[in-house]
């Protein structure tokens, strides 16, 4: 399945009957609102073209790991803006048919061995200093994307990792993603290796095909691993691109870094169970706000009443995230006590006093916004599913590359506090809490749905969304997934999605509320029928 069309300020730029670069021209990615598809195969749900490539996978015998890894290596051919070889990373859920077993794969970036916490200097209103953790060398981490798509095929695929790398190759060599040059002059600045301080990486690479980047697919096919990416001759020359230019990221760096497997969080609610990625994925937020809703049995309170508890659980999980999460192996993360009955409860009794008087719950709590992503899921015909997450982080990343390799580098460095001394505060090896939070949904033991989304802060928010309808309020996943849906980072600013009555509006900002028009994330599902065998997959982005 390919995802909804995508369109950007400039709607439709270069619609040639090519790819389009989604969220090239902008991040601000817009989205269709439905579709929906079934296939005797399976099905991959994701950007255009990369579902194209996995459901040829299925079609060719591929289980539904061949055709989501097959996928997210195409995404970075036909969506570089969002992801790519040289991304910081990701997270993926995978369930086995008929749940023989179901398992997480981290691979979110590693911060260098020399970042510090307060490695970034701020201004008098606490924000970095020439947005140095967002945009350039200093924001860049060990990228984590090649490590974990091999993980995951090597552990639980079917292919080689040159029999997936195919398809992207032969993108590359057409050069069948390239954009049209008509409004290319709004992509941003691309600093490279070679030719400091500035080549118009992006410019350059789409009046021509990414050579480069070709040559480096091409190799990683030929040894059949990306071994050498992370130790051998390919790693040497991401580290002294480094080097030349001032990034931290060294030989060493690279070396020690690893994708690991790791035990799901899981959370049961109405005869359902969610599984999703521990941290550093904003996971725990998932299952502290459905424990939330289930402790205040949210299904039976009236409409406005179950609208406004569902916002406060969810602010409610984004300061606890504020507060507390970081890199369970650097910081200690009292996970145990934000999941225990007296948090639950305490968190529940707030809220009810919240939705009684028709006010926010009272929370400190910084804004977050960002905004990029790709997600990619599958489900085959025999019941296998994966939802896997994987960025750049937002438009480009760091929008930095190394030249010679054609790869642009993502900005994991991004994700931490710039404050020291906080959870989340930069550290050598440190994981950063991010945004992707792909999600498993067994039913008596049986996967039958992976989701996942794309769009920087608002995916915790929608996916949860699909969860709260799908899981909370036992719908099928297609109203699940058209239900409309509210952003909120846990201040009091409420973005509304299209679809939400004037009485909703009315009744938000009467409580305390700034609310505003906004759109929510791209969020991708496949579904499986044990029954029947049956496969769907639905999309759905902002509007």
């Amino acid at each position: 399945m390919t995802q909804p069309q995508t369109c950007s300020r400039r709607k439709m730029i270069g619609l040639t009957g090519k790819f389009v670069l989604a969220g090239a021209i902008s991040p601000q990615v817009c989205f269709s609102k439905e579709e929906n598809s079934s296939n005797p195969f399976g099905v991959v749900v994701g950007d255009r073209g990369a579902a194209k490539v996995g459901e040829n996978i299925l079609r060719d015998g591929g289980n539904a790991i061949d055709a989501a890894i097959a996928a997210a290596f195409a995404a970075g051919i036909v969506s570089p803006a969002n992801c790519g070889v040289g991304g910081y990373g990701g997270h993926a859920v995978i369930a086995l048919a008929g749940g023989k077993k179901l398992t997480a794969i981290d691979f979110n970036s590693a911060a260098p061995s020399a970042a510090r916490d307060d490695m970034f200097s701020l201004d008098a209103s606490g924000k970095v200093k020439n947005d140095a953790n967002v945009i350039g060398w200093l924001a860049v981490g060990v990228p984590g994307t090649l490590a974990g798509l091999e993980l995951v095929l090597h552990r639980y695929g079917t292919r080689s990792l040159r029999d997936v790398l195919a398809p992207t190759i032969q993108l590359c060599e057409e050069g069948t993603h390239i954009v049209s040059v008509k409004g290319i002059d709004d992509v941003p600045a691309i600093e490279s290796a070679s030719v400091p301080p500035a080549a118009d990486f992006v410019l350059a690479q789409a009046k021509k095909r990414n050579v480069a980047l070709l040559g480096l697919l091409k190799t990683l096919a030929e040894r059949n691993s990306v071994e050498s990416f992370y130790n051998g001759d390919i790693a040497h020359k991401i580290a002294d691109a480094f080097r030349r230019i001032g990034g931290l990221v060294t030989v060493d760096d690279l070396a020690s870094y690893r994708a690991r497997e790791v035990e799901p969080l899981k959370i049961e609610w109405n005869g359902m169970t969610v599984h999703t990625a521990p941290l550093t994925s904003p996971g725990l937020m998932l299952v502290e706000a459905i424990s939330f809703l289930k402790a205040v049995n949210w299904q039976k309170l009236p409409d406005l009443q179950r609208l406004h508890s569902k916002l406060e659980a969810l602010r409610i999980a984004w300061a606890d995230r504020q507060h507390n999460y970081g890199d369970p192996d650097q910081v200690k993360v009292p996970i145990a006590r934000l999941r225990s009955g007296d948090h639950v409860g305490g968190m529940a009794r707030k809220i009810l006093i919240a939705v009684k008087q028709q006010q926010p719950v009272p929370l400190k709590i910084d804004s977050a916004e960002d905004s990029g992503t790709t997600n990619i899921s599958a489900a085959d015909r025999h019941g296998n599913m994966i939802a896997i997450t994987l960025t750049h982080g937002s438009g480009f990343g760091a929008r930095v590359a190394v030249d010679e390799l054609g790869m642009v580098l993502g900005h994991g460095m991004w994700r931490f506090n710039p404050r020291a001394g906080r959870p989340n505060s930069p550290g050598p090896g440190k994981r950063a809490v991010n945004n992707m939070c792909p999600c498993v949904v067994t039913k008596r033991g049986k996967p039958v749905l992976a989701v996942g989304g794309a769009g920087g802060t608002r995916i915790p928010n929608s996916v949860f969304e699909v969860l709260v309808n799908y899981v909370g309020r036992g719908e099928a996943i297609e109203s699940a997934m058209a239900a409309p849906r509210l952003d909120n980072t846990g201040g009091l600013k409420l973005g509304l999605e299209k679809g939400h009555p004037p009485e909703v509006e009315a009744f938000f900002k009467k409580a305390g509320y700034s609310v505003s028009p906004s759109p929510s994330a791209y969020v991708g599902a496949a579904s499986f029928d044990p029954a029947t065998g049956k496969t769907v997959g639905i999309a759905r982005g902002g509007s």
